[in-house]
């Protein structure tokens, strides 16, 4: 076998090392990991994507979250007791003993004319207060530009993102839709990922809305 020149092997490592270069990792240190379970069992989330946002991270209170009571207000609280026919217990009991306050939509959310269309048994991060996030372990598979496109109920508040434990981007939600079961999906903001690969995507939230979900959708830029 021929033996690759100093040079080449040279030219080789840099391209190794250029490709490396691409891709972003989880910040060194974090303990957290990507939900899963006998219903999600596919890992972390992907981006362009839609972020479901009770599938935040394993890993408890200080790491994969940060609430302010350890009482789960929703699944862990009166919800399961009112846990409405065709709802499957799963839905009813989701993710009950951790601190997170989680519910789902009912009846009465979709009874009444809402701004955008949401599913029944839709799942939801409810009661949320001043200073609490979620974190996700994403995976980008492709680095640009993203335009986030919010579901959510109540006030028009402005929410925020981290990636990789740095500020990232402000969601700005448009409109104060005038009850917690009021429903609306808008686009609030844009978020930039320099690289692919798994990253840590922080939510950041304050008081005063249900949150189900967010899209990520790529921005061409000209």
């Amino acid at each position: 076998m021929k033996k690759m020149s100093t040079t080449s092997s040279a030219v080789v490592a840099f391209f190794l090392l250029l490709g490396v270069g691409v891709y972003a990792r989880v910040p060194k240190g974090y303990k957290g990991r990507p939900f899963m379970d006998e219903h999600f069992t596919s890992g972390p989330q992907t981006i362009p994507g839609t972020i479901q946002c009770v599938l935040y991270d394993l890993g408890g209170e200080g790491v994969a979250y940060h609430d302010t009571d350890a009482y789960n207000r929703g699944s862990g609280g009166e919800q399961p007791h009112d846990c409405k026919p065709g709802t499957p217990e799963y839905v009813c009991y989701f993710r009950a003993n951790e601190g997170v306050d989680i519910s789902y939509t009912k009846v009465y959310d979709l009874d009444h004319p809402n701004l955008a269309t949401i599913a029944k048994d839709q799942m939801y991060i409810g009661w949320t207060e001043e200073g609490e996030w979620v974190n996700y372990t994403v995976k980008v598979k492709k680095a640009g530009t993203y335009r986030i496109n919010f579901m959510y109920a109540n006030k028009a508040n402005t929410l925020s993102f981290s990636l990789n434990n740095q500020a990232a981007a402000e969601c700005k939600l448009p409109l104060d839709t005038g009850s917690m079961h009021n429903w609306n999906k808008a686009m609030c903001g844009e978020i930039t990922f320099p690289k692919a690969g798994l990253q840590l995507l922080t939510l950041h939230y304050t008081k005063g809305n249900n949150l189900a979900y967010f899209e990520l959708v790529p921005v061409n830029k000209k």
